[in-house]
């Protein structure tokens, strides 16, 4: 029989195992927006940051504006895509514009700088740190979407849509755009997973 703290261990590794990238995402959700934001509002506090920095800076669209993100990407894209090849790539944002919302993480570069400034001795490594708590706080988010049966994905179309992004939502100058994550129902799981050798990845030392 399983304890609470046993059941809670269980259900945090599940959480982990079952995070995957789904990339065929619809608009129906099982949770409230109420609910969505509250999730997202103790993660973004409780993750942790060097010297407690809390640089990482987060996004939430939804509705239009989630729409209007994706079409933002699409007119990006559009510039630099050959027209032959542009089809494709339509098709790829038309998939992320289906999902429910959208997430922007942003690294805040003013605190990281400052940083810089009172510990001169770690200037080349603040850069580095706030990257990493970014990561952490991408896999909270997308860890919780996988406990709640959400699905989500991540994705780089920064810095090709980093000033749009600014002036569409009168963002700061000083927020440097990191990863977009569209999330939303899961309308098709993801394909298997390779792994490789864990001896080439883990190694024990006794």
């Amino acid at each position: 029989m399983l304890h609470m703290g046993e059941n809670m261990e269980k259900d945090f590794f599940n959480s982990i195992l079952n995070r995957r990238s789904i990339y065929k995402l619809n608009k129906q959700i099982p949770i409230k927006d109420s609910e969505l934001i509250k999730n997202l509002e103790q993660i973004i506090k409780n993750v942790p940051s060097a010297f407690n920095s809390q640089s990482a800076r987060v996004v939430l669209l939804l509705g239009d504006n989630h729409h209007k993100l994706w079409n933002i990407t699409k007119e990006c894209l559009k510039k630099i895509v050959p027209a032959d090849k542009f089809p494709a790539t339509e098709n790829k944002i038309a998939s992320f514009a289906a999902a429910y919302g959208t997430i922007l993480y942003f690294e805040e570069e003013q605190t990281i700088q400052k940083l810089q400034q009172d510990f001169p001795l770690y200037k080349e490594n603040f850069p580095v740190w706030s990257q990493q708590a970014n990561g952490m706080l991408q896999f909270a988010v997308w860890t919780m979407f996988a406990e709640q049966n959400i699905g989500a994905n991540l994705q780089h179309y920064n810095p090709l849509i980093d000033e749009e992004v600014k002036k569409t939502w009168k963002l700061p100058q000083s927020w440097k755009l990191i990863a977009q994550m569209p999330f939303g129902g899961i309308a098709a799981q993801a394909e298997n997973k390779t792994f490789l050798p864990i001896e080439e990845r883990f190694c024990i030392f006794y």
